[in-house]
């Protein structure tokens, strides 16, 4: 990235509060991007834990897999799920409210002994593969915004930091060849003009 600018002084001070703008952001982008980093991970890990303890609690109700085949599909469903917004390290993320059940009437009478707990089952293993859902969007968004954050963060300490001081160095140096070209063009023109009044004749 060129970094435009001419050599004055309205430039230079211009270019001077460019970088110390840039030189200011980019600890806290710095601090941001790590503080991403650790959330990232947390919310992956988060993620793979509670699938792991779905594929545990599948392997604890294994026994009632016969069972399953009797059970009504129909008895359980889910009619909404409530998520809510948590703001990490700056980030809106999704975080699991509620999740809303309708659970059709059946008779206890008829039906077999264990439905109540079939359906006590089903919502424990729902909560836990829809928490682990919504921890695996919360480390995408986290992730995405982390990129961003790096690219950032690069722009600044490897593009426009050395740009705007090298920019600031050529304006500084061309300023003080102009100011020595003056100087010894006046020197110049001093001694001519000495030499000059000495070369006259005295009247």
């Amino acid at each position: 990235m060129a970094i435009k600018f001419q050599y004055n002084k309205t430039s230079l001070n211009e270019l001077g509060k460019q970088l110390k703008v840039r030189q200011r952001a980019l600890p806290t982008l710095q601090n941001k991007e790590s503080a991403l980093r650790l959330e990232v991970r947390k919310a992956r890990e988060d993620s793979d834990r509670l699938v792991s303890e779905l594929d545990a609690a599948l392997k604890r109700y294994d026994y009632l897999a016969a069972l399953w085949n009797e059970f009504d599909a129909g008895l359980i469903s889910i009619t909404d799920v409530d998520l809510y917004t948590v703001k990490v390290a700056g980030v809106k993320t999704p975080a699991l409210g509620d999740i809303h059940y309708e659970i059709h009437p059946f008779n206890a009478f008829v039906s077999p002994a264990w439905y109540a707990d079939g359906v006590a089952i089903l919502k424990e293993l729902s909560r836990i593969g829809i928490e682990s859902e919504v921890c695996l969007e919360k480390a995408r968004i986290l992730d995405w915004q982390r990129r961003k954050t790096t690219q950032k963060v690069n722009l600044y300490e490897k593009v426009q930091i050395p740009g705007y001081q090298d920019a600031i160095r050529k304006i500084k140096r061309y300023m003080e060849d102009e100011e020595n070209l003056s100087k010894a063009a006046s020197k110049i023109v001093k001694s001519r003009h000495a030499a000059e009044e000495e070369e006259a004749p005295a009247v």
